[in-house]
């Protein structure tokens, strides 16, 4: 006999473990409880929906849905560090190999034809998504979501120390001496190709120049494999948001994430 695979099924197991409360805010007229909320969140993620045309469709094919103001107030009110951790558990815990790099959010989604006819500017990539990915499991398993433009190795050891691997690789723009003494002291093996930065002009071996002779090209191109990740994630959920705010940002890119995650998880059931 198969198994029965429910979507409903599985956001309620995953409230469970994440210990979440029954109904999102305490004092509220407790109409609908909290994984209506999230389900209707990740069905509008899954399928680019907005607001009010997952409200439509869920009336539609007779579910309880929530009105379109209040999944917009559940979606500003969910933190990122919720969304963290339901993006740690769909990824399925432990990691033996995993690949950093950051990818490129527009905050439009303007047609090129008329772009082109205008004057011919490409708008620019405002939000960055540095991110770990698992290359055995092809799952997400950490993300750091920024609005303002920052530097690559920011988020490299947070986004480490919450996957946790034995092996990383990362390109060149992680070749940081605090990167790779990090991975020393927590016995992880960092695999970066070193950055030239000229000629050495002490005998003194850094954490980064040890680490370049453990070097293993084999195990550096694993990480080809996130952009494939990258790739699949844009085709699949668009290249552009349409929230405005910060948290909303976030929230948008993180559902993203973890209905990438999830139904992958389920296809493969």
């Amino acid at each position: 006999m198969k198994k029965e695979v429910k979507l409903i099924k599985k956001i309620k197991r995953l409230l469970r473990r994440l210990k979440c409360p029954r109904h999102l805010h305490r004092y509220g007229p407790k109409t609908y409880e909290f994984y209506e909320h999230l389900q209707a969140l990740l069905i509008k993620a899954y399928c680019k929906l907005s607001y009010r045309r997952i409200e439509y469709l869920f009336d539609l094919l007779g579910i309880k849905c929530p009105s379109k103001s209040a999944l917009h107030y559940t979606m500003q009110k969910i933190s990122s560090a919720f969304w963290q951790k339901m993006l740690e558990l769909t990824s399925g815990g432990m990691h033996y190999l995993v690949a950093l790099d950051s990818t490129g959010f527009s905050r439009v989604n303007p047609s090129y034809h008329y772009l082109r006819r205008i004057d011919g500017r490409i708008p620019k990539i405002p939000v960055k998504m540095s991110c770990t990915f698992d290359t055995k499991k092809k799952k997400f398993c950490a993300a750091k979501i920024r609005v303002l433009p920052a530097h690559d190795i920011k988020d490299a050891i947070p986004l480490i120390s919450k996957s946790n691997p034995k092996i990383a690789v990362a390109d060149k723009s992680y070749d940081a001496n605090s990167l790779h003494e990090y991975c020393n002291e927590n016995n992880i093996h960092a695999h970066i190709p070193l950055r030239d930065y000229g000629k050495v002009r002490h005998n003194n071996f850094t954490a980064r120049r040890k680490a370049a002779k453990l070097f293993d090209l084999r195990k550096y191109h694993r990480r080809e494999l996130i952009e494939s990740g990258y790739f699949g994630l844009k085709h699949k959920y668009g290249s552009s948001v349409s929230s405005v705010n910060a948290n909303m940002i976030r929230a948008e890119i993180y559902s993203r994430l973890i209905c990438y995650n999830y139904f992958l998880k389920i296809i493969e059931t």
